[in-house]
């Protein structure tokens, strides 16, 4: 396979496929750009306290967010025809449709919003919690249900801390900048605050917008850093780095669930994720269950309540299931979903790369926005110089070795058992050795009983 230099070479000369490949490429980044799922599916600021104004009163009723469909029409066409004249046996062919698949289902979900159409595509996209991989034998609900099953084996439910949510937008924002700024000395990144932002948080390559009335905890500072700034903005700008496929640089909808995932992972690898978020991202997972088996709004929020958060965050919890959806249940966004699924799938990969000897596929992750099914693609593409190396890699990524050191500890401590001792046991069992050694006389070594 003939390696060339990006910055010379025109690969096109090496294979003359590419040259048409690039403009359809550059047609569908194009096309792409005009489908927002997020900002369709965002609810007024406002409904927020008008629910809980009615629930505080004892006198619930659902909210009423807006519904209208977006005529992507015109954009479903031009995909069409795209998709028509792609080459799927040809590498790059084949990538550029699945993208440009990927943004035509997600234009027609928009088209349908309200409607159980919206949900099929939502899950065509993002998943269902209940889907079971061929290779494996648990499906994302379960996996959830046993996360939340080993947390309350860790820690009782009652001792669980309480994080305090007590740090001013103002002043998170400018604490963010100041870490972040560092890592991106090519690519100045601005924090900036936005009222009518409806999560948290929301990271692009240019800008992470932060709720401007959202109060934040000393844990969100290395979440938001680990998983929206060195993640989610570092996957854009590599991406848009790229010399020949801009659709790396666009975030289509079929790399939503590797992002979210590769994003989560994160926190957890380095440290920054902590058991409130743990636990939330795993009842996301049984709270969208139960809105695609027919639970409403209201009946979410309640569930969200029971399981320990506060009305405001019931609240947001429950609004990003229904967003887009309907609030009496079955049509749901099921991307809440992909979190832990992503989590799950990441997980997979790097523990299989770097089984197999292939700690270069990490990096891969970071080239721009790719799907775990591009990586084998990609690595042959990288070879050939077609595809550059990122600009941005978190500190985590850059040495495998420590990755392999995290998985392989916390692969072997799964089989220590809480359920059968408290602390007292540690003592107890040291007294037990003691009082258990056979002496042959004054001068040996006491030999322990095996226990």
């Amino acid at each position: 396979m003939q390696v060339l230099d990006p910055t010379t070479t025109d690969p096109s000369r090496a294979d003359p496929a590419l040259a048409a490949l690039f403009e359809l490429d550059a047609k569908i980044a194009k096309l792409g750009n005009k489908v927002r799922v997020l900002s369709a599916l965002a609810w007024p600021v406002e409904m927020e306290a008008r629910f809980l104004d009615t629930w505080r009163a004892g006198k619930p009723q659902l909210p009423e967010p807006p519904t209208e469909p977006i005529d992507h029409a015109a954009t479903i066409a031009a995909l069409d025809d795209i998709l028509r004249q792609l080459d799927r046996g040809h590498p790059i062919g084949d990538w550029l449709f699945k993208t440009a698949w990927s943004y035509r289902v997600a234009a027609l979900m928009l088209a349908n919003l309200g409607t159980p159409r919206f949900t099929e595509c939502s899950m065509l996209l993002y998943g269902h919690p209940s889907t079971k991989y061929r290779s494996q034998d648990t499906t994302t609900v379960e996996s959830a249900q046993s996360m939340l099953a080993i947390t309350d084996q860790l820690i009782d439910s009652r001792y669980v801390p309480q994080v305090p949510y007590d740090i001013q937008a103002a002043d998170f924002a400018a604490r963010l900048r100041e870490r972040i700024d560092p890592f991106f000395t090519d690519d100045p990144v601005q924090v900036v605050l936005d009222p009518q932002l409806s999560s948290k948080a929301a990271a692009g390559s240019k800008v992470i917008r932060i709720r401007a009335d959202a109060l934040f905890s000393e844990l969100d500072l290395d979440q938001l850093v680990e998983h929206e700034a060195y993640i989610h903005s570092a996957t854009m700008l590599n991406g848009r780095r790229q010399p020949w496929l801009r659709c790396l640089g666009t975030g289509a909808p079929r790399t939503t669930r590797t992002q979210e995932g590769l994003a989560t992972f994160s926190e957890v690898i380095t440290g920054a994720m902590d058991i409130n978020r743990l636990r939330r991202l795993a009842l996301r997972v049984l709270r969208l269950q139960e809105g695609l088996a027919g639970a409403d709004f209201i009946e979410v929020f309640r569930a969200f309540l029971a399981a320990g958060q506060s009305e405001v965050e019931s609240y947001r919890s429950a609004a990003r299931i229904f967003r887009g959806g309907d609030v009496r249940g079955r049509v749901c966004f099921t991307k809440d979903g992909a979190y832990l699924e992503g989590l799950l799938l990441i997980t997979a990969l790097i523990k299989r790369a770097l089984h197999e000897n292939r700690g270069d596929t990490l990096r891969l992750l970071f080239c721009g926005r790719v799907a775990l099914g591009d990586l084998v693609t990609l690595a042959a593409l990288r070879d050939t110089g077609l595809i550059a190396a990122p600009h941005y890699v978190p500190p985590w990524a850059q040495h495998p070795e420590r990755v392999l050191a995290t998985l392989a500890f916390s692969t072997a401590a799964q089989g220590l058992r809480l359920d059968s001792f408290e602390l007292q046991r540690f003592s107890e069992y040291e007294d037990e050795v003691m009082a258990g050694a056979a002496w042959s006389g004054p001068s040996m070594l006491p030999r322990p009983v095996q226990r």
